[in-house]
């Protein structure tokens, strides 16, 4: 079957419930039946292999409440059976009243964290069912019943597409990061640390499982399977704490797609561990994390700590240390500024990490490799036991911007992987020698004096070659865009051959801004939220839900006018266009109102304000028909694409001038300037 047709489609029927309201929703929701359906084909297998051995199972789950009674009875013909299958109302009272308090109960009387059972009464107890709909929900149950869990095959497919989901869902804000950290970045990581069967693996950051996933597969595919091997990686290799609910569930099924039966983590928050109480027994071989950044800790969980900080990763780093055991090894994200603020903690902390671990690598990550995140990172590579020495940094520079559309690739970080395990000194790598850090500040942002290694500049002719060649890129551009202009745009916008209306403003549309939102009262979330001069931040929650154009109301970029097509907040420092927009194209609409240039009739207070008063009498000339409006955006679209192809040219143009200044005088200082 079409895994990711059927993931879609679940996602479309989600789109459509009151309930769920973003693609956090909907991994949360989808993951709850997906995995009391994975829990039916764990319990057959199971049953069939007690069978074979003339033995009998104890089925974890009551008659009542096994998957193929309440969400999928089917008939003699292995048909859905309409008879006695629930729906609409019946179906969600079951979930919300029975189904959902009988889980929720299995943790109660489950003592060993580590079962199955425990984990069913962890996940119930948290998440609740958000479908409103017991229509929708039955749509759903059908599609996930058509999941097979027992093929390895399947699974693994399986496995890929909810990667898939969990990445769309760390992309969708600018708390992200705490589900989704680029899975080049993990595999990397785990390739530096190396872990093999027999070490232990652990993750006090857990998120959605993905360093204990990729480190499974690393680990599988390199040792020999063996009965023992395999029980090992399965029951006694991967650990994990997880604070968050959701994140929790998300883990935990993204584990078991993996092939981990009942996964090791515990649903609870790591920095509540008391660092005294941390013995030998509860530490780890390897440890590979990306803790939270930014957070605020309460004053009674920094007691647990020897260095105070309300930052949370600098608690989870101390944590990280003292649970690495003897020689092991650990690869942690965190902000760059770690690496030089001056408060007392972080000057603490790095002598801490220098005093008791080999830090004997530093990757410096590029913006934007964090989507949402807006900070950046460096990755620590250190092994316990021995102070360091001298440390190796290694600048990453993949030659773009990093973004949503330039994610980060396995291929980026090839060159990292290969250099690490000699460490040597090149354009993008250096060496910190530890006995040269100021021991009052422990200071570890060293530059790198290495810029001036690697390829020589390009000789100036072949400059003035590309330069020519940038030239003639340049000239077919400035061609179509004067084509474009002299024929199709230059017809549309004659208004001597065509009848456009001309209507005030103040009869075409109605303003009304947003809600007020401070940025104290502001909730990290997935919502952008729009003022006067743009997206101001993100929310947790939305006020409006695109399509809509709006105008900002205040600031120096009052009067600017937005095609948002998503959930967003809109606060009071801009409007919405609030009436009918029937008549209209939304993008052409855009287009006008941005050419009218708004703006220019604002109210000059302390700031430029903008009001349904003040721009009441402009006049707005359209054409009536919609099929037009819609041509003229089109035509827009194309100028507007082209002329940001012009744009990189041009900024290309400049970089050669640039590249060619430093060539002449490279060539001025070694006497090969060419004589008159």
């Amino acid at each position: 079957m079409n895994f990711e047709q059927t993931f879609k489609n679940i996602d479309d029927i989600l789109f459509k419930d009151s309930g769920a309201d973003s693609e956090l929703d909907y991994i949360g929701q989808t993951s709850w039946i997906l995995f009391l359906r994975y829990l039916e084909d764990l319990e057959e297998e199971k049953a069939e292999e007690a069978a074979l051995m003339g033995e009998e199972y104890s089925y974890i789950m009551d008659e009542k409440f096994r998957w193929h009674n309440w969400a999928m009875p089917k008939d003699e013909n292995g048909k859905l059976d309409n008879h006695t299958a629930m729906t609409g109302l019946d179906l969600v009272g079951f979930v919300n009243n029975e189904l959902f308090p009988y889980l929720a109960k299995f943790n109660e009387n489950e003592a060993d964290i580590n079962t199955i059972e425990y984990k069913i009464g962890e996940i119930y107890s948290e998440l609740k069912n958000k479908i409103q709909s017991g229509y929708n929900l039955r749509e759903i149950i059908e599609y996930v019943d058509d999941f097979q869990f027992r093929s390895s095959k399947d699974k693994h497919e399986l496995s890929h597409l909810y990667e898939t989901k969990i990445k769309n869902m760390g992309n969708a804000g600018r708390n992200g990061g705490q589900y989704y950290t680029p899975r080049p970045l993990i595999r990397a990581m785990i390739e530096v640390v190396n872990p093999v069967i027999g070490e232990t693996v652990y993750d006090g950051a857990a998120g959605s499982g993905g360093f204990l996933c990729e480190a499974f597969d690393y680990i599988s595919d390199r040792m020999e399977k063996s009965t023992k091997n395999l029980q090992t990686l399965q029951n006694s290799t991967f650990y994990a704490r997880e604070k968050k609910n959701l994140a929790y569930v998300i883990g935990v099924m993204n584990m078991i797609l993996h092939g981990i039966e009942a996964p090791n983590i515990i649903h609870t928050n790591t920095l509540s561990i008391d660092l005294k109480e941390i013995k030998d027994a509860d530490r780890y071989n390897v440890i590979l994390a990306n803790p939270p950044f930014g957070g605020k800790e309460r004053h009674e969980i920094q007691t647990n700590f020897n260095i105070k900080t309300g930052e949370t990763a600098y608690l989870f780093l101390q944590h990280f240390i003292r649970s690495l055991k003897a020689n092991g090894r650990a690869a942690i994200v965190i902000k760059n500024t770690f690496l030089s603020n001056t408060d007392n903690a972080s000057i603490a902390l790095r002598k801490h990490l220098l005093d008791t671990c080999d830090l004997h690598t530093i990757l410096d990550m590029p913006g934007g490799t964090f989507l949402g995140a807006g900070v950046k990172t460096v990755v620590l590579f250190f092994t316990k036991g021995t102070a360091t020495k001298k440390t190796w940094f290694y600048q990453l520079n993949p030659g773009r911007n990093m973004g949503k559309k330039n994610p980060l690739n396995d291929e980026d970080l090839v060159e990292f992987i290969q250099l690490q395990k000699t460490k040597p000194e090149t354009e993008k790598s250096w060496i910190l020698n530890v006995d040269d850090i100021p021991t009052d500040t422990y200071d570890l942002s060293a530059k790198n004096s290495n810029t001036h290694i690697g390829k020589p500049l390009k000789n100036t002719e072949i400059i003035l070659a590309e330069m020519k060649a940038l030239d003639t890129d340049i000239e077919k551009q400035i061609i179509y865009i004067n084509n474009l202009l002299q024929s199709d745009i230059s017809q549309l916008f004659d208004e001597q051959n065509k009848h456009w209306k001309q209507s005030k403003f103040s009869e075409l549309f109605r303003l009304k801004s947003g809600d007020g939102l401070t940025a104290k009262n502001m909730v990290n979330g997935d919502y952008p939220v729009y003022g006067g001069n743009g997206i101001a931040g993100y929310h947790n929650e939305y006020n409006i839900e695109g399509p809509v154009v709006i105008i900002g109301r205040v600031g120096a970029l009052c009067g600017n006018v937005r095609l948002v097509e998503e959930r967003f907040w809109l606060t009071d420092n801009a409007f919405k266009i609030s009436n009918d927009l029937k008549s209209f194209d939304l993008g052409f609409l855009t287009y006008a109102l941005n050419y009218v240039n708004l703006r220019t009739y604002a109210r000059q207070a302390a700031q430029p304000v903008i009001s349904n008063s003040s721009l009441k009498d402009i006049i707005i000339s359209y054409p009536s028909n919609i099929d037009e409006q819609k041509e003229i955006k089109s035509q827009l679209d194309l100028f507007e694409e082209h002329k940001q192809i012009l744009d990189k040219l041009y900024s290309r143009k400049l970089l050669q001038l640039e590249e060619l200044k430093k060539s002449v005088m490279q060539n001025a200082f070694v006497g090969k300037l060419p004589k008159d």
